[in-house]
């Protein structure tokens, strides 16, 4: 297995759509490990294919709360069957926006129909924090940040900080590759 680099928004990659996964094969797999790997170590409970700068609909997510048994799940193709009418709210963050936080409404609960590792078809129903992850991944297959589920003035507001943090990132990885 192996960390991945995430790629930190605004980027233009993060804004791509997916292509759809033809079969889980072992390619795929190490990617889905890799993956889960990564987001581990990131840490986080949630990781699209996108955020490492592979561009297939490819996503992992363990929703398990310290101190549980990891309860990981790989998907290839994911997509939402059907949502409930209900709608819930939950404080979102992302790896590929780190350190950002913005409540975001999604429905309460969806049916999820996936190609797990063994590249069977399978559906799930998900509620509470693990319907609210796997929507957000989703999202990330279509170009989608949760960032874009907010006000124009939060996202932007964010996004500056964000450009202004790589910006300097850069700045200082250019000083240390001069003393060096």
């Amino acid at each position: 297995m192996a960390l991945l680099p995430i790629i930190v928004a605004p980027d233009p990659r993060l804004k791509r759509l997916s292509l759809p996964v033809e079969q889980v094969d072992d390619e795929i797999r190490q990617l889905m490990d890799d993956m889960l790997e990564t987001m581990y170590k990131a840490p986080g409970i949630g990781l699209a294919a996108p955020q490492v700068g592979v561009l297939k609909r490819v996503i992992v997510v363990d929703v398990a709360r310290e101190g549980e048994d990891p309860q990981p799940m790989q998907m290839a193709n994911p997509e939402i069957v059907s949502v409930s009418d209900g709608d819930a709210s939950y404080e979102e963050g992302c790896l590929s926006l780190p350190e950002h936080f913005a409540e975001v409404v999604r429905p309460a609960t969806a049916r999820i129909r996936y190609i797990d590792r063994n590249n069977e078809l399978r559906e799930i129903d998900a509620d509470g924090i693990l319907a609210v992850c796997i929507q957000h991944e989703i999202d990330h297959l279509d170009g989608i940040l949760f960032v874009d589920h907010i006000t124009a003035l939060k996202r932007n507001m964010i996004l500056r900080k964000l450009t202004k943090l790589k910006k300097e990132q850069a700045r200082q990885a250019s000083k240390e590759a001069a003393v060096a």
